[in-house]
């Protein structure tokens, strides 16, 4: 199953698992999947298309509402475990975006009545019983990488650290923030402001060069080539230039 997951964001995933074996974990890597439900990696399943992301093509959910009972539906159907199944018998160490920590509100809070030694990076909400490290993008100069493998390159980190064989001992934790503190940088951007005409053609040439890309890779795209507009303006201009072709 993990033949099925590219990009920057998977590749530092499994950087993790090798870092939680130098940690001494024996690690597990198991897929939160919006076509699957929880699985294993060894599991095998054939390509699908379905994420919980916004503003992409495939994406099965529009609200935060829908998004959970979608969640609730695949585990009932599909998922092979859960995450109170998982903590009950381990550590667990969760790295969530912020839409995908969202759809497992309910789980998670399930997994933080376990007691366990649990922690998740990124996420959406603090979840009690669960140690949560919040995306900080001002550790990605130290980290290296772009915004989008972040949380990974946290949690690498984070593993890094672990100097007793505790997920979320207090040694571990103070190292962390004592490192934090020494490497956060914030960074600041000076990127070229566009006219309303210069974004819709970027728009319309990357669309025709990329089929089926994203509106939030778009914008992504645009910020990272130094030009600026500030998202909701580029949602409204790239809603315009979709409904003109």
């Amino acid at each position: 199953m993990s033949r099925l997951y590219k990009g920057e964001h998977w590749q530092q995933v499994h950087t993790v698992v090798g870092a939680a074996a130098r940690a001494g974990f024996e690690a597990e890597l198991w897929v939160v999947s919006a076509g699957l439900g929880l699985q294993s990696t060894v599991a095998s399943f054939p390509a699908y298309a379905a994420t919980f992301s916004l503003g992409h093509e495939d994406s099965v959910a529009s609200t935060g509402v829908d998004r959970r009972l979608w969640w609730k539906g695949l585990q009932e159907r599909l998922g092979a475990s859960t995450l109170v199944e998982l903590g009950s018998r381990s550590s667990v160490l969760l790295v969530l975006s912020e839409v995908y920590g969202s759809a497992l509100t309910a789980e998670l809070r399930e997994l933080g009545q376990v007691g366990g030694d649990v922690l998740l990076v990124g996420g959406s909400e603090d979840i009690p019983g669960v140690q949560r490290v919040r995306a900080n993008g001002s550790l990605r100069k130290a980290l290296g990488g772009t915004l989008t493998g972040l949380n990974a390159r946290m949690a690498g980190s984070w593993l890094a650290h672990c100097e007793d064989g505790g997920l979320t001992s207090p040694t571990t934790t103070e190292s962390w923030t004592r490192w934090v503190e020494r490497s956060a940088h914030r960074e600041t951007y000076n990127r070229t402001p566009m006219t309303d005409a210069e974004v819709k053609e970027f728009i319309r040439a990357s669309a025709a060069k990329q089929h089926g890309i994203s509106r939030t890779r778009l914008h992504r795209l645009l910020r990272e080539s130094g030009r600026a507009c500030e998202q909701k303006r580029f949602a409204n201009l790239y809603s315009e230039t979709m409904g003109e072709r």
